[in-house]
């Protein structure tokens, strides 16, 4: 190694660096999305400066012992588990690339376990539910205000292609065909895949493009399919509050965000019929085993029901 170059792991400076280079690793070479890259930079993050107060002064100089009293203290300051295993796997990504950059020599990770993420159920809608749900926008749209016929379009669409919310206001215009009932999203990784969409949503997204947009476009609105009250793309902050608040219309109903609508439409569909890797190609999950926590809910749904039903259960 000449003079020049900085020895592995070095100082604090040093650190930061590579923290900077990891962050345009996340983006160029592994395609992550800006919320992936935020949570990953602001765990690696955490790591550092928990190091740092131990003492840790580089890379280098992180052991596996410091790894484990990390996580150790999320645990105890009360981060659920989920968390602690998204954290851990930051770390290991992190590591494991620092290692194979040579800015350190051996990945203090190797032998680190975290604990496995719990799978909890999603609150979901009933069917039921969700109709009421889409009947109160429906009606809140009657009055032509852009901004209802933009909530109304936005919860069609997120409860019948279960698309995330980020993918939803990602849209552009091109992305939808109404004549075929379907929508392009671009996913997690950058991952593009077609969606279906039936007939109640699309007269929504003709309601919105003939009677909605057109009252609220600017030269900024670009090609965004949905807009803000100003004109520019709309918002997932915007769409969430259009779900709380026409949720709560709805007598009985969990209160959920546009995150629900998607495991709503999940269960709903493998309810109705769908099979898992049908549900799994529409909701854009890489691994079969992430969309089957929605069997678990169908099945969970339907022991309630025996269970209030059958007189020996």
């Amino acid at each position: 190694m000449s003079s020049s170059e900085p020895e592995p792991g070095g100082d604090s400076a040093a650190a930061d660096d590579a923290v900077e280079a990891f962050a345009r690793h996340l983006r160029s070479e592994r395609g992550r999305s800006e919320h992936t890259q935020r949570a990953y930079l602001g765990d690696v993050r955490s790591l550092l400066g928990f190091a740092t107060e131990r003492g840790v002064t580089g890379l280098a100089d992180l052991q596996l012992a410091d790894l484990r009293s990390w996580l150790a203290h999320l645990s105890e300051s009360g981060a659920a588990r989920s968390t602690v295993a998204r954290r851990a796997a930051a770390a290991r990504a992190f590591l494991q690339w620092a290692t194979r950059t040579g800015r350190i020599a051996t990945d203090p990770s190797l032998r680190l376990a975290a604990p496995k993420r719990s799978r909890s159920l999603p609150a979901v809608l009933k069917p039921t539910e969700a109709t009421d749900l889409l009947d109160v926008a429906a009606v809140a749209s009657d009055d032509d205000d852009p901004i209802h016929l933009r909530d109304r379009a936005a919860l069609e669409l997120l409860y019948a292609s279960a698309v995330r919310v980020g993918e939803l206001v990602g849209l552009d215009i091109d992305d939808v065909d109404l004549a075929a009932g379907t929508v392009r999203v671009l996913g997690k990784g950058a991952k593009e895949r077609v969606v279906p969409f039936g007939d109640p949503a699309r007269r929504a997204l003709q309601d919105w493009l003939d009677r909605g947009r057109p009252q609220l476009v600017t030269p900024e609105s670009g090609p965004a399919l949905l807009l803000g009250r100003r004109g520019r793309r709309a918002d997932p902050r915007q769409v969430r509050s259009a779900v709380h608040a026409l949720l709560s219309h709805v007598q009985d109903a969990p209160d959920l965000g546009p995150h629900g609508l998607r495991h709503s439409a999940a269960t709903h569909l493998l309810e109705g019929g769908a099979d898992l890797r049908t549900v799994q190609e529409m909701l854009g999950h890489a691994s079969l085993a992430t969309t089957q926590i929605y069997t678990h809910v169908s099945v969970d749904r339907l022991r309630r029901s025996y269970e209030q039903a059958h007189p020996r259960a």
